[in-house]
Order: C-alpha cells, then structure tokens, then sequence
C-alpha cells in the first residue's frame, strides 16, 4: 500500500527539522576534500529549514498532486521519496521489436539492458575517436550523432564544464557515447574548459555552454554533467520531461543515498524552455559548492517539481579526483539565503564573456577566462 501523502509529508518535515546525518559515520574516507564536501552537505540542508518550515500548508497540498499524476505522458512519475517497490514495473519493448524511420524513437528500446559496466582505466582521446567514428550512423564533427532509424524524441546537449581534467574527457566519452546512441537521441557534446586564474565556476560555465550551444543547432533538451560521473544503468534515460530532472541519484561516494532530499548535483536536465525560465545557473558562485542549491531553490520559485528515476536507475560511479587545485566558495550560505532575489538578476541575463571555440572529431571545446566582472550583481 503506497502510504499517504500526510505520512509521506511529515515524516520529510521531521527529516528536515532533524537532518539525517548519522549515516555518515559509516562510511569510510580519508581526504580533507571529501569531508568539507559532507560537511557543506549538511550545511546546505540546514539552510531549507526556514523555507519547508514556513511551506507547510503548500507541500500538503503538493504531495497530494504529486502522486496523482505522471509528467507529460512519459512513463517517469515524480520521485517523493516514496519506497521503489512502489513504483510500478517498467516494460521495456521486446527484442525484434521493429519501428519506422518516420515515427518517433521509442523511450523504451530493446537495446536498454540495465546495468553497464563501468570502465574508468584512462585512455588516449586518439584511441576514442577511432573506436567511436567507425559506427554508424558515423558522428558528425564536433560530436553531433542523430539516429537514422527513427526520429529523435529530444535533441540533447550535453554540457560538460571542466578545468585540469582533460584525462577525464575520453573517459566519459568512450561511456557515454554508446549510451545515448543506444538511446536513439539526437545529441552533441560541448566541454566548456575554464582559463585564467580565478575560482572555478561550474555553474557560470553551464551559462556559457549554454549560449554558444544554442547558436549551433535549436537544441530542446539540456544535460548539465560532471565530467566525472559515469552511469551504472543505461535505462537512466537522458531525455527531458515537463519537470527539471535529476539524473544522478545515487552515488558511490556518497554509499549510493541521496545526501538530502533537494541534492540536485552531479547530472542534472532541463528543457530549454524551464532553462531560460529560471534565468539559467548563478553566475555568483566562485570556487566549488552551493551552486546546485542555488539551482534547486530557481527551479522550485519558478513552481517546478524535480523528478528523478527510480530503483536503480539513477546509480553513478565517480572518477577519483577530490578537487584538485580548487576551492570551496566561501560566500555560498548568503547567497543561498537570497536565492529568490538574485535570480532576476543573476544568470543568464548579466553574463557577458569571449570564448574560444573549437570542433573537435567527437565535441565542441569552448575555452573561456571569466572574472567577476563578466557577471556583475549587487552583493547580498
């Protein structure tokens, strides 16, 4: 029996108000960077207290709506923490299955077979691109593969921001290139490579990715990805809905739990639509963490409910890399505070930047210095 929506809310709010944190003590680690990361976890959790406190009466009412309906048609139902055996069983087409080149791609293929193995030993860039333009339908220049035997459901973007990590690439592209084709997407990779000096930040890089994706091709479907993040399952499909969607759910360094219920970090989608609705990613963010956050409470102002698969879809391994030469923003809590205020004015609308932008046999690579002066907006 799926429990009730009054159980399923007070037992979050009792969640919230008391924030789940002894799991941590189970788990095994050593680096510094790996315990500020946990630590910020249960930081930023504590920071939604105020909001969900003050929320009640409207998150009654929106678990009631929530279980009463699916998105848009698609088999994805919205994730409220509910336990997985209550999903209903998901049907996949049987093998042999045929389709017309004129009809839409099924979300559901035969060639979805669940668990992958994940390979994270490095490789050559070269050896990539020999192993991966040789299929068909080949990869177009800059990484744009569409699907020949029938049409695509979405066209994807995936947008990967990234900085001293160029090992990584190949990795992730030797995984996740065979994963999207099997998906039958149309899609292109775009590496949005930080220079210069200051802090990273991801999330004004997704801006940029953004922007120069779109002067490419009418995108209508937009991945933001960690360049270290690999799937374990490739049902987890990377289409969008008429909800924000977060992809990884279940990481392994985090004893594959969810940190706290609004984690929206590692791989997340958007329709470009709801992209542009919440004026993108804060561009204020500068140094790791907070930005996922910030991203979370835009999407809930703009009245979003973010999904998420279920079971054992939403597992990701990482690749090992503990933020190498990066550091942690340190302003991020006040801005978390003021997230409502700045997201007129903080996003897509005030940033301004020169890029550099190069094909590749296999993605976009988008160089960019930015600075603070790129994206001004009044301090909170």
């Amino acid at each position: 029996m799926r429990p009730s929506p009054l159980y399923l809310f007070f037992t979050d709010v009792t969640f919230t108000l008391c924030p789940r944190i002894t799991w941590l003590n189970s788990l095994s680690f050593s680096p510094l960077s790996t315990v500020n990361e946990y630590v910020f976890m249960v930081q930023a959790r504590g920071i939604q207290i105020r909001e969900n406190v003050k929320n009640i009466g409207a998150q009654v009412l929106e678990q009631v709506v929530r279980g009463a309906y699916s998105i848009n048609g698609t088999d994805y139902s919205y994730d409220f923490n509910v336990s997985e055996s209550d999903d209903p069983p998901t049907t996949y087409l049987p093998e042999g299955f045929t389709y017309l080149s004129s009809q839409i791609c099924p979300e559901r293929l035969p060639s979805m077979k669940g668990r992958l193995e994940v390979n994270m030993s490095e490789i050559s860039l070269e050896e990539v691109e020999r192993s991966l333009l040789e299929g068909e339908p080949r990869m177009a220049q800059g990484g744009y593969w569409k699907p020949k035997d029938c049409l695509p459901r979405w066209k994807v973007a995936i947008l990967v921001p990234f900085r001293n990590r160029h090992e990584h690439l190949p990795i992730l592209l030797r995984h996740l290139v065979p994963v999207l084709q099997k998906q039958r997407l149309q899609f292109a990779f775009y590496f949005i490579e930080q220079g210069g000096t200051e802090p990273f930040n991801r999330a004004m890089l997704f801006n940029v990715g953004y922007k120069e994706a779109m002067k490419d091709l009418d995108w209508d479907c937009l991945i933001f990805h960690d360049v270290d993040h690999l799937m374990e399952n490739d049902r987890n499909y990377y289409g969008c809905t008429d909800m924000p969607r977060h992809f990884a759910v279940k990481l392994d360094k985090y004893s594959y739990m969810l940190p706290y219920n609004e984690f929206f970090g590692g791989v997340s989608g958007l329709t470009v639509k709801q992209f542009k609705k919440i004026n993108g990613f804060p561009n204020a963010f500068w140094g790791w963490g907070g930005e996922d956050d910030d991203l979370w409470n835009r999407v809930r102002y703009a009245n979003y409910t973010v999904s998420r698969p279920h079971g054992e879809q939403g597992r990701y391994m990482s690749i090992p890399h503990h933020h190498r030469g990066e550091v942690q923003f340190l302003g991020r809590y006040s801005l978390l505070r003021h997230s409502k205020e700045r997201q007129k004015v903080d996003g897509l609308n005030n940033l301004n930047y020169s890029p550099i932008v190069s094909r590749r046999p296999l993605y976009t690579n988008i160089t960019v210095s930015l600075s603070r002066k790129l994206a001004p907006v009044a301090d909170y």
